[in-house]
């Protein structure tokens, strides 16, 4: 499986990652109405990447669990890139 280090933006992408930060849970609004929104801190063994949590998800991962990420978006914002689960994504607990 590729590592985050070979990720490129604008494409889907199969990671398996530790968190290792979740920023505080912020409410935003987007073109949908109100919503909430954090960012999760990825790490492998090649580097980090920003995950974008939306909803119920900002509730469901605590920093240390592994998890999988099957399908997610790469984008380019601001610089960085972040992974997020755009229409076919998942997230998944890896033990």
């Amino acid at each position: 499986m590729p590592g985050i280090a070979s990720l490129q933006p604008n494409q889907n992408a199969t990671i398996e990652a530790t968190i290792t930060a979740i920023s505080p849970v912020r409410d935003v609004t987007t073109s949908r109405g109100p919503a909430q929104v954090a960012d999760a801190t990825l790490q492998d063994e090649t580097g980090t990447i920003t995950l974008t949590l939306w909803g119920e998800d900002t509730k469901r991962y605590t920093v240390g669990q592994r998890v999988r990420i099957t399908d997610g978006w790469v984008k380019d914002f601001r610089g960085k890139l972040q992974i997020s689960m755009g229409r076919s994504g998942k997230i998944t607990l890896q033990t």
